[in-house]
């Protein structure tokens, strides 16, 4: 809110300092122009001081905003997306073995920013794609049969080898239609477990397949004069939508290929449930699927709505070294191992300390810390803090972040002027500033820099100011309605998270 006022005021992008030069900067590109915005903005309401350096300008809040800053951070929701319905695909891993390590970052990620979005005012559906047809389910029978067709190995095979084979199932694809359904389960299960609660579990064999969704995209193609024959394959004109080359639909044998299963499930998502933007979450190992898949959405006509994120791969260390956990045939780690390792609030918190595009390192040992050495725990201790502080005193409900803020909640900012109250309200409000961005760029690392350095400015102010034993009864008040809003914000951006607000610890 006070970044946009800002913009609007000044007429040039504005950015966030929080230091010795300025609470918010903007480059105007002049000196000149530096001049000519303080000028225009040296008595508004909500600047205390202006000051230009060369081609920038300093801005240093006013006390009206701040106050303003702080009730507008305390919003149960934002409409920064104005009731967009968006699609957040993510995880989606074939069921064709139990979720693993790579999976799950994919699965933290889209979770937290689907939470986000719906915080700024979407209507968000969580979604996982179900490849429960084709040839891997097949394959997925071979291997349980162990017949010379086998690929897929490890304990579990074994044990759904047991499960099935004395049941006399039948031939390797209903083998394997019922193996995907037994470890679909498991997958669900574990989803549970890290805490993702999916809105659609959407099917390719039962809401493509059977209900001739794959048919429908290939006639679409050809009446749109988008698809070719070739070598007894029908081809999706690719390369006209920006693709290194064309791409197969059909193969020779009739069989539909994954793209074409992947074009009918995206004219699904835009054109029969209207989803204004699509978002999938992909692991990196899914980027040869990019271009074509783009290029389908633009022959489609939505181009603009699809957003597809490539999350980079995880390694496990564990004493420092890359480690290995609960192995099958020694090539992946489980996410059900890792999270009985570290629980579920350390889990999903270190999954989502680096943007996407980055590789990643998921430390076992500083995520069981116990100490203010991991992150998780600090946080979760100086929430536990906060509560500690506001039980001390009999605080309205309102104050203590139990209901929707009203004017009470705002503590009296005039008497808060020391230099570590006014870094915590300045670190408040900066919150919805922090959600829009994500809005926009879909980076949702971000919440864990932000409940991190909040957690920090928290404790600075709750080392150097005294709370209980202030000077007055009216400072007091004021100071433990800046607690109680502290509470609420680490509350809130915590439960976008998906992680525990523990009142004790």
């Amino acid at each position: 809110m006070i970044r946009k006022i800002l913009e609007e005021k000044s007429g040039y992008k504005v950015w966030w300092n929080g230091d010795e030069r300025g609470d918010y900067s903007a480059n105007v590109g002049s000196a000149e122009k530096a001049g000519d915005v303080k000028n225009g903005l040296i008595n508004d309401k909500y600047i205390s001081k202006i000051e230009t350096e060369k081609g920038f300008v300093n801005f240093w809040l006013s006390e009206k905003a701040l106050e303003d800053g702080l009730r507008f951070a305390l919003q149960e929701k934002f409409d920064f997306l104005k009731k967009q319905k968006i699609q957040v695909e993510f995880i989606s891993a074939n069921p064709t073995g139990p979720l693993t390590l790579g999976n799950a970052r994919g699965g933290v990620y889209g979770d937290v920013l689907a939470n986000v979005l719906e915080k700024c005012g979407a209507k968000v559906v969580k979604e996982y794609y179900v490849n429960d047809a084709g040839n891997q389910i097949e394959i997925l029978g071979h291997s349980i049969l162990k017949d010379d067709k086998a690929e897929y190995a490890g304990d579990y095979i074994n044990e759904l080898a047991l499960r099935l084979r004395s049941g006399q199932a039948g031939g390797p694809k209903d083998v394997g239609e019922k193996a995907a359904e037994i470890i679909l389960d498991n997958i669900k299960k574990t989803a549970k477990d890290m805490g993702i609660d999916f809105d659609v579990w959407f099917s390719e064999r039962k809401d493509l397949r059977e209900k001739g969704r794959i048919d429908e995209i290939v006639k679409w193609l050809k009446e749109k004069d988008l698809a070719h024959e070739k070598g007894g394959a029908l081809w999706f004109k690719a390369s006209q939508f920006g693709d290194t080359e064309d791409r197969v639909l059909i193969k020779e044998n009739g069989e539909p290929t994954y793209f074409c299963a992947d074009a009918a499930y995206h004219k699904n998502k835009f054109v029969d449930r209207k989803f204004d933007k699509v978002i999938n979450v992909w692991g990196a190992d899914h980027h040869g699927d990019v271009g074509r898949i783009k290029g389908f959405v633009e022959a489609l006509g939505f181009s603009a709505q699809l957003e597809i994120i490539l999350m980079q791969f995880v390694r496990l260390l564990e004493n420092g070294k890359a480690a290995r956990m609960s192995k099958r045939k020694g090539t992946y780690v489980l996410v059900e191992d890792v999270l009985r390792e570290v629980g579920k609030d350390a889990f999903r918190y270190f999954m989502l300390t680096r943007s996407a595009n980055t590789h990643m390192d998921f430390d076992m040992d500083l995520a069981k810390e116990q100490s203010k050495k991991n992150p998780v725990y600090y946080i979760q201790y100086s929430h536990a803090r906060v509560c500690s502080i506001l039980n001390k005193f009999e605080i309205p409900a309102s104050l203590a972040g139990r209901r929707n803020p009203k004017s009470e909640t705002i503590p009296n900012i005039k008497l808060l002027n020391s230099k570590h109250e006014r870094q915590l309200i300045l670190k408040l409000i900066q919150i919805p500033e922090v959600l829009e961005d994500i809005s926009k760029d879909y980076q949702a690392h971000k919440l864990t820099t932000y409940i991190y350095e909040l957690a920090k400015t928290f404790t600075d102010f709750y080392e150097n100011v005294r709370v209980l034993e202030a000077e007055s009864e009216e400072l007091k008040r004021a100071r433990l309605s800046l607690v109680a809003a502290t509470r609420q914000i680490l509350e809130k951006v915590l439960k976008l998270m998906g992680i525990s607000a523990p009142e004790k610890m």
